[in-house]
């Protein structure tokens, strides 16, 4: 039996109250529905400046009524620190979702970005530590590593930040180490590398690139690849993300507190095989992409080349055992992803 599963066996008896911040977002609210499904207690924060109200609402048709009962909802923003110590009241574990993400983003306005993710994050640290909150889980990003050119990437070898996003990801680690020296408050970093899965958003300037494609190639728009499409990525599945939140949050091995680890599969896809890989999931329901082809254009101030991740760290400490590749997680997803597009056609 993996560690993850003895865990869920464990908190399905022996519900806890968690605080997801970012809970109608795309993680979060994959958290959100674990969570009330292993019969949590769950409190959620959200301002919906990135989620949507209907994540939580297919959260609420995936449960029981008994189990969406232990859900309590928040509408407020984490640049707001009495806000923050609403949410944290009486929560044993605390995972911080909430943050303005895109690179693009962060280079068009880094003031908005700064505010959310570090003015924001210190105040829910602050706020959690207050709290007596267990431990703090906040999703870290791969960006941190930078312009290191050494892959696989291993969580003590990082370089120069190429975007503000990248900075504020590394602040986070900063200030996460600092309140577990100075304070012994527990807290722990996951470095997500291109997360994908079910309730991902496919519209908007910054929409992940795995739910925009599949969104274009549906609806017969351009699919546009940066650069020459051998930019490589470690694209990591959804579940595989909760699986390590939960592993974070609850571990009681003191080697495995305040640190910072790398989320992804260890798989290495370029942009090219994606394409690929997404053309052929979709082409037995869409003959139209046949001869579908890609439009290249300009590679992208601020993104690294290459991206691959190293999770042995995760896998010793966390006994983090990923379920998913890229080529399962996209079987597993595609029929949400095609599904929520037709409802929305």
């Amino acid at each position: 039996m993996s560690a993850y599963t003895s865990l869920q066996q464990t908190l399905s008896h022996t519900p806890r109250t968690w605080l997801i911040t970012g809970v109608a977002g795309f993680i979060g609210s994959n958290l959100l529905e674990t969570l009330l499904k292993l019969n949590q207690q769950v409190v959620g924060l959200d301002n919906f400046a990135t989620g949507h109200r209907h994540n939580l609402e297919q959260v609420q048709t995936a449960v029981t009524p008994a189990q969406w009962s232990g859900f309590r909802f928040i509408e407020g923003d984490i640049c707001d620190l009495d806000t923050c110590r609403s949410a944290c009241k009486s929560v044993d574990y605390v995972l911080h979702q909430a943050a303005l993400g895109s690179v693009p983003r962060s280079i068009e306005d880094p003031l908005l970005t700064n505010s959310s993710n570090i003015t924001g994050f210190l105040n829910m640290l602050v706020a959690a530590r207050d709290a007596g909150a267990k431990a703090f889980v906040y999703a870290a990003s791969s960006s941190t590593y930078g312009d290191h050119p050494g892959l696989p990437k291993v969580e003590d070898q990082i370089g120069s930040p190429l975007s503000p996003y990248a900075v504020t990801k590394y602040v986070n680690e900063l200030y996460g180490d600092v309140f577990a020296r100075c304070y012994g408050f527990t807290t722990i970093g996951l470095r997500y590398f291109n997360i994908f899965g079910q309730r991902q958003d496919p519209d908007g300037a910054y929409a992940a690139v795995i739910p925009k494609w599949i969104a274009s190639m549906v609806k017969r728009e351009p699919v546009y690849i940066n650069g020459d499409g051998e930019t490589s990525r470690d694209f990591c599945y959804i579940d595989n993300t909760v699986q390590a939140n939960l592993l974070a949050a609850t571990s009681i091995d003191d080697a495995a507190r305040n640190q910072v680890y790398n989320v992804a599969v260890g798989e290495r896809t370029t942009l090219n095989q994606l394409f690929e890989a997404i053309r052929t999931a979709l082409l037995p329901h869409f003959s139209h992409l046949a001869d579908f082809k890609p439009v290249y254009r300009d590679f992208r101030a601020g993104d690294v080349r290459h991206s691959l991740a190293d999770v042995t760290k995760a896998q010793r400490l966390l006994q983090y055992q990923p379920t998913h590749t890229i080529a399962q997680g996209l079987k597993v997803a595609m029929d949400w992803y095609v599904n929520d597009l037709t409802r929305h056609r």
